[in-house]
């Protein structure tokens, strides 16, 4: 039972971690960066990768070794539809995060990255994709606990 609520526990952290830091990249990304938005922008993509991750695995071990087990969630429909969310969310934050990392060069010497009109759109459209898809993940979460779709 103990470890059963750390488990949970690092996976809620986690969770928040990821929300957080897609929220934050959502409200600081504007057409002109500071360098310190920018370096921000890259801090917060760092966290939210490493709390990516740790979602998985502590999603996983609750999946196979605690909770209700995965026969309960294998048989609930909330339970695909987050899955399913988490990975279109983790698949198109790709373009952001590669953005985000090339900016690295000119972040290191002190610059402001220039964001072409273009790419302001995309990435601005991505993150809001990305925002709708984590509320998406927290109703099904919701859902999914409580025994709906089961």
């Amino acid at each position: 039972m103990i470890y059963s609520s750390i488990i949970a526990s690092l996976h809620f952290i986690a969770a928040f971690d990821v929300v957080l830091s897609v929220t934050y990249e959502w409200v600081t990304f504007g057409r002109s960066l500071t360098l310190l938005d920018a370096k921000r922008i890259q801090q917060a993509e760092i966290i939210y990768g490493i709390s990516a991750g740790i979602v998985l695995v502590f999603g996983f071990l609750r999946l196979f070794f605690f909770e209700k087990g995965s026969d309960y969630y294998f048989e609930n429909s909330f339970y695909y539809l987050k899955l399913y969310t988490f990975a279109l969310v983790g698949i198109i934050s790709i373009y952001p995060t590669v953005r985000f990392w090339k900016w690295r060069k000119i972040t290191k010497v002190g610059l402001s990255p220039i964001i072409e009109e273009k790419e302001f759109m995309i990435i601005r459209w991505i993150l809001r994709m990305e925002v709708i898809g984590l509320l998406v993940m927290i109703l099904a979460a919701s859902m999914m606990a409580k025994g709906v779709g089961y």
